[in-house]
């Protein structure tokens, strides 16, 4: 038990190793030297639980993948207007991503970076889970008479996928702030009148990120 133990600590190191270096390298900049360093194990130690860089980032997009299928669940908010779900799920998002060098490092390498064809695709896992949030809310009257789910998804997606991208490089677009200028400009337009009163920009306090 504490060889199991032990081994899953090191491999844990090693992927949070991994991705610290992923989201400062890079992938193909990327050594496994420079990870087990990071890790603080040897390369044989390294080599013993993965085979490759590509199985070590394999791992971490897998970990990165899982938080966001946490992070996206509806179940977890508590909200039950789909369009909360929404609005806090996006604050969770931002917010892990501003703590966690994991999920950071999970988006990174699906953008230019090769990524194995059985490998999580992030953005594409966040898209799903936008429309079927975006599809309840139209179902339930939540949306604008003149909205639809695809639309509204689009706009979304695009949106988010774009601040997690634009706060690689300036971390201001992935805060709370930015995102409530973002909800203040769409919500208005995206639910109906009846919805929107109850609406918070802002989030709830379901939307606030767990630190790791």
């Amino acid at each position: 038990m504490v060889k199991q133990e032990r081994a899953a600590r090191t491999r844990q190191a090693l992927v949070r190793a991994a991705a610290e270096v992923f989201a400062r390298d890079g992938f193909v900049m990327a050594s496994l030297s420079s990870i087990s360093k990071k890790a603080g194990v040897s390369n044989g130690a390294l080599h013993f639980h993965f085979e490759s860089k590509q199985a070590l980032a394999r791992a971490v997009a897998d970990e990165a993948a899982a938080i966001v299928r946490t992070l996206a669940a509806p179940a977890r908010s508590g909200a039950a207007d789909p369009l909360q779900r929404l609005v806090d799920a996006t604050h969770a998002l931002m917010g892990r991503l501003e703590h966690d060098v994991v999920l950071r490092a999970g988006f990174e390498l699906g953008t230019g970076s090769p990524r194995r064809s059985d490998s999580p695709d992030l953005r594409g896992q966040w898209q799903m889970w936008v429309e079927g949030v975006l599809k309840d809310a139209e179902r339930e009257g939540a949306l604008a008479a003149d909205v639809s789910a695809a639309d509204a998804c689009v706009a979304v997606v695009a949106a988010t996928v774009g601040f997690e991208q634009l706060g690689a490089q300036d971390r201001t677009w992935r805060s709370p702030a930015t995102l409530v200028q973002f909800w203040d400009l769409l919500l208005p337009r995206l639910a109906s009148a009846q919805t929107l009163r109850a609406l918070v920009s802002g989030g709830t306090p379901a939307a606030a990120p767990e630190r790791t």
